[in-house]
């Protein structure tokens, strides 16, 4: 069986079962992609691992992993004008950070082609928040492919750089949660073998690329004709599927998972509705809309999270003088979650009682589509050097003391026992955030978070207002030496690209050349020394730094598996000297720990220990040991 990027690099055609994450990158090598770019972000991170499975000599693209999202899509963009098919991908807010510069990317004439591959999270599942992308899109007059399975998102993605290169307009394909690792035997086709790169076609003298007030207006028609040439060529473009089930009363447009959902939901019906299903749900493919709705007298729309199909037939309907009931989305939960079979077939028999209530509910499909099972809350690995971060800055707090928390590993530190980090907004929000927090308060300090990826990304600017406004907060740099929650990926201060060795760029430094005057840092594992700066710090007046450095440890592991390099040692709890304080369960709180339901008595999981030590001076009664060796104590 051949390695992952030998797959992808196969000359084809080969069918192979594949993730969402891992087909668009087949359909980037097929398609001539030239430059791709990123930032890290569930569920686009495996993109980037199929990427970086093929051998950076034989990539037949470059690949980056830029600094934020806004940079990520510059970089596209910027090769995009000179003639190159560009991509860029990240996760569903990571259109927030690039927003700025994505929305002026219709009113331009971007002639290589622009594919921006969105991950948004219906039930935000590795989100803070449920965000339909959709909507930006239509502020930024950008089309959207919507795929369901991984064989769509490699033959949407092809149709995404046709359109792109033939209209030059940016076209977003939209991939959910499920859609991203979702996996399914997909049938790919031929590689063109012949060099991609073409020639430079950015020309110096084009001024056309500035939006001068008096260009604006100019600008933004081109974009409305586009997107409207686009809705009407959109039957060639095969944008739309009709699924006759001979019902010219009842219809359900659907596009997405959703319409996967939709399929289980009616299995089994003696009388189904018609179905049209969109590729493309903004622009919506007008004339096949409005086709599929005509003489039916109830339609209904199907789709995750925001009614923007809805309102858009709602809309076409009005405008074509049709009549018929729309059955859609009214209520507050309508508008939340994701659209699992379970769930699809109970919203139905409610919006639809007489089409749907009558079939008995599968077994497979009863509450919410599947199994129930106990909650289980996200926390740190084994070893973590966060843990052993949080458990010393909690002991120099005090009931008055406020803490920022920012995205990371470490926003877990709000979670019972270290309720570190009561605020959380976005990437690098922590410091404009506890600066606005420290202002006139009379008890108390403001701590905040950074993790160090984070202090590339986004965490900069709030820590130069910090300096220039003399705000008085404690910043604490909580340095693992990767991108660690989204898959381990490189970043300024690791010293690698995905290309090779690159520049290794100091946080120290970088703070001392901005002029942070108090700056200490120390290993995590130390942390009576952890504690002592972090209470100097919070001393001090203005803006303090602590570097808190422990490399990710399940990075660490992987790394030393990899090598061969077995594990030698485990934590054990000496029975003789254990108290029964629960300190390593009740505020250390590594999962390795775990406690006798029935006598109450702590011992650790050989499953999840990694014996990294970390626990040893938690341990008031000094009971946890580190047993060494095969056998040995």
């Amino acid at each position: 069986m051949k390695k992952l990027g030998e797959m992808l690099l196969s000359e084809g055609p080969f069918e192979e079962i594949v993730m969402g994450d891992t087909a668009v990158v087949r359909g980037m090598i097929e398609a001539g992609v030239e430059v791709v770019t990123s930032y890290p972000g569930s569920p686009t991170p495996e993109i980037g691992s199929a990427i970086g499975s093929i051998v950076p000599d034989k990539r037949p693209f470059y690949f980056e992993y830029s600094t934020n999202e806004k940079v990520a899509a510059e970089v596209a963009f910027g090769s995009a004008i000179n003639g190159r098919l560009s991509v860029v991908f990240f996760k569903s807010v990571g259109l927030n950070v690039a927003a700025d510069s994505f929305v002026q990317f219709s009113l331009l004439d971007i002639k290589g082609g622009l594919v921006i591959i969105l991950g948004d999270d219906p039930g935000a599942n590795s989100s803070q928040n449920e965000q339909d992308n959709r909507h930006l899109a239509q502020m930024a007059y950008t089309p959207v492919l919507e795929p369901a399975t991984p064989s769509e998102v490699y033959t949407m993605f092809l149709k995404a750089c046709r359109i792109s290169r033939e209209k030059h307009m940016p076209v977003i394909l939209r991939m959910t949660t499920h859609v991203c690792h979702g996996k399914e035997k997909t049938l790919f086709g031929k590689r063109d073998m012949s060099v991609y790169h073409g020639p430079d076609i950015f020309n110096p003298t084009d001024a056309s690329y500035i939006p001068l007030t008096s260009r604006v207006a100019g600008m933004k028609r081109r974009a409305l004709e586009k997107l409207s040439s686009l809705s009407s060529d959109s039957d060639h473009l095969n944008l739309a599927h009709f699924i006759d089930n001979n019902n010219p009363a009842r219809g359900i447009i659907t596009c997405g998972m959703p319409r996967l959902s939709l399929e289980e939901s009616m299995a089994g019906m003696s009388e189904k509705p018609d179905i049209l299903i969109l590729e493309m749900p903004y622009p919506l493919p007008e004339k096949a809309v409005i086709k599929f709705c005509e003489g039916r007298e109830e339609v209904l729309i199907l789709e995750e999270l925001d009614p923007v199909i809805q309102k858009q037939v709602t809309s076409l309907a009005w405008g074509a003088d049709q009549r018929f009931r729309i059955i859609g989305k009214t209520e507050p939960d309508d508008f939340i979650g994701e659209l699992t079979p379970g769930r699809v077939r109970q919203w139905l028999g409610r919006k639809w009682p007489e089409v749907f209530n009558a079939l008995p509910v599968p077994e497979n499909q009863a509450g919410t589509g599947g199994p129930e099972f106990p909650p289980r809350p996200a926390q740190m690995c084994p070893g973590c050097g966060h843990r052993s971060a949080f458990h010393a800055i909690k002991q120099v707090l005090s009931a008055d003391d406020i803490t920022v928390g920012d995205i990371g590993c470490h926003t877990l530190g709000y979670m019972e026992p270290y309720n570190i980090g009561q605020v959380l907004l976005s990437m690098g929000h922590s410091n404009g955030t506890g600066a606005g927090l420290s202002m006139f308060r009379t008890s108390g300090r403001v701590v905040t978070f950074l993790g160090d990826s984070t202090f590339f990304h986004a965490g900069l600017p709030g820590i130069i207002n910090a300096l220039f406004n003399n705000h008085d907060i404690t910043l604490i740099i909580m340095e693992n030496g990767t991108t660690a929650m989204t898959g381990h990926q490189e970043h300024p201060g690791t010293g690698k690209t995905m290309s090779g060795e690159g520049v290794k760029l100091s946080i120290r430094k970088v703070l001392e050349g901005l002029g942070v005057g108090f700056i200490r840092e120390v290993d995590t594992y130390r942390q009576a020394e952890l504690s002592a700066m972090v209470k100097e710090a919070m001393a001090f007046k203005g803006l303090s730094v602590v570097i808190a450095r422990h490399p990710c440890m399940l990075k660490f592991s992987r790394e030393k598996r990899r090598k061969g390099i077995k594990q030698n040692s485990l934590a054990k709890i000496d029975p003789k000297s254990c108290k029964n304080l629960k300190e390593c369960i009740s505020r250390f709180a590594c999962p390795s720990f775990q406690r006798d339901p029935l006598d109450g008595s702590i011992s650790v999981n050989p499953e999840l220990c990694i014996g990294d030590g970390s626990c040893l001076q938690t341990c008031p009664a000094e009971a946890v040991r580190l047993k060494k060796g095969e056998g040995d104590e």
